[in-house]
């Protein structure tokens, strides 16, 4: 039986997992929330790893607040760079591979057709930078590694686009949505089901890989994909957002081809 540790298992991903982990019962799954295994505090590695010989890490633990991200730099590189590092350089001494979870804002959106594995990285936000350089970490680390890109996660857990757009709509507040990003929404229980059967089917080469849901929308269109989901759309006003602003820069178009 392969022993799995999930770090960050409170958060979309490793709530995901968790809910569907019954479904592998080959694998033997220990689940750590971030106040468990602070991947920030080495110690915390060592000791939570030294529980069993594990065969793979998934981390799931990472700073994710975009725009959050630009005010307090330090904490966002903390995280996703330094403690990725720390994670890496563990896991390589105790011989476990480590699965990393990345993003699509490792690109500048300028190229304007879907994003391949090889294509040059190009962050342009510090949340896409810093996790770029725990990317750079596990690669200059490791050999037995898995780091996958994915983009705009959403599920039944914690906060994310889609529960904001359904509460708001179910409230009957009009909705302003920009439609100047495009990306692939990515179900986190599809991501999840990606990573569990990697880890169970062993076919796939180390290296980086890129999974979403494939379809391409912009976040209007994305907000309009949800309203009619739930029988929604027309009950409530959608409309683009004008001159819409955020705090940090966004790729523009920042669709990731498999």
């Amino acid at each position: 039986m392969k022993s799995v540790l999930v770090t960050g298992a409170n958060g979309q991903l490793g709530q995901s997992i968790q809910k569907i982990a019954s479904s592998y019962p080959e694998l033997d799954f220990v689940f750590a929330s971030s106040n468990e295994l602070d991947i920030t505090d080495v110690t915390s590695i060592e000791k939570k790893l030294s529980i069993k010989a594990f065969s793979y890490c998934i981390n799931c633990a990472a700073y994710t607040n975009v725009e959050n991200a630009e005010k307090e730099p330090e904490k966002a590189f903390k995280v996703n760079s330094e403690g990725v590092k720390n994670l890496a350089t563990i896991c390589k001494e105790e011989q476990t591979v480590l699965i990393h979870i990345s993003t699509d804002y490792v690109f500048d959106g300028e190229k304007g057709s879907p994003y391949l594995v090889t294509d040059a990285t190009n962050p342009i936000n510090v949340y896409g930078a810093s996790k770029l350089e725990g990317e750079q970490h596990i690669q200059s680390l490791m050999r037995a590694y898995f780091i996958i890109r994915t983009s705009w996660l959403y599920s039944e857990f914690g906060k994310n686009f889609y529960k904001t757009i359904l509460q708001k709509a179910r409230e009957g507040a009009d909705l302003s949505v920009t439609d100047d990003q495009v990306g692939c929404p990515t179900h986190a229980g599809n991501l999840a089901k990606y990573v569990l059967n990697l880890i169970a089917g062993e076919s796939m080469h180390y290296g980086i890989h890129h999974f979403t849901d494939e379809k391409s929308l912009s976040w209007y269109g994305f907000a309009e994909e949800i309203l009619r989901e739930n029988n929604l759309f027309g009950k409530v006003q959608l409309e683009k957002a004008k001159n819409y602003r955020t705090f940090a820069r966004r790729p523009a178009y920042s669709v990731l081809k498999k």
